[in-house]
């Protein structure tokens, strides 16, 4: 696996990978993370058109996921410890 580019943005760290013939797109936050892999042949452009997949709609879906991946996994977290 091998880094192709890192996306700028405030609130979380994106990073899109490149393995058998598969874009990786991370997003990290905290300890949180999260992965999407998409097919190099259903992207035009290669990273330019991860790039545009990854627009400000689809990145605050990931924000609001992160948001409830932390809740679950402290309040699991809070009922055992």
């Amino acid at each position: 696996m091998r880094v192709l580019a890192e996306l700028p943005h405030p609130d979380c760290k994106i990073t899109i990978f490149g393995m058998n013939q598969k874009f990786i797109i991370k997003f990290e936050q905290g300890n949180l993370e999260q992965s999407y892999k998409i097919a190099e042949s259903d992207v035009l452009n290669g990273v330019n058109g991860v790039f545009e997949i990854l627009d400000e709609q689809f990145i605050n879906h990931v924000l609001q996921s992160f948001t409830r991946m932390r809740t679950g996994f402290n309040d699991t977290y809070n009922r055992y410890y």
